[in-house]
């Protein structure tokens, strides 16, 4: 026996380790989903950056930071890209909102698993204004909310 194995000692923790819980994704940033958008429908239409951005009459290297979530663009920004795509500011704004919904709903996922778990979301199915049915809004404790395009 060696004198490493003489001196040590089994060691028994007073409380057990914390389980370590999977990280969830970060919650989107608003300029990440826009600027998603105006790159994705940019490179669909075959344009460069700088054709977009002498089009909205704006630097091209605030347009790539627009477009790269580095910058928080003000709505005549916006605006001004949209219509240099040929959309409008609404285009963008409900292309970003679509985005942010199915990224809401892929992080609730594996939360709802269970049927009542705590903290968990569960889709409610209901009647919406005009009789429209089978609109879904999330239910709990911090209600939800409904974007429609």
């Amino acid at each position: 026996m060696s004198i490493r194995a003489t001196n040590q000692a089994d060691v028994i923790p007073l409380r057990p380790l914390p389980a370590v819980a999977p990280a969830l994704p970060r919650e989107p940033l608003w300029r990440d989903l826009v600027g998603e958008v105006l790159r994705r429908e940019r490179q669909a239409q075959g344009r460069t950056l700088k054709d977009v951005a002498d089009a909205a009459r704006i630097s091209m290297p605030y347009l790539s930071e627009v477009e790269r979530g580095l910058k928080e663009a003000s709505s005549e920004v916006l605006a001004a890209a949209a219509q240099a795509l040929g959309l409008n500011l609404a285009d963008i704004l409900a292309l970003a909102g679509e985005r942010l919904v199915s990224l809401a709903a892929a992080r609730s996922r594996p939360r709802s698993l269970g049927s009542s778990a705590v903290g968990g979301h569960r889709t409610v199915r209901s009647t919406g204004p005009a009789g429209s049915v089978g609109a879904t809004r999330p239910s709990g404790p911090m209600g939800g909310v409904l974007l429609a395009a």
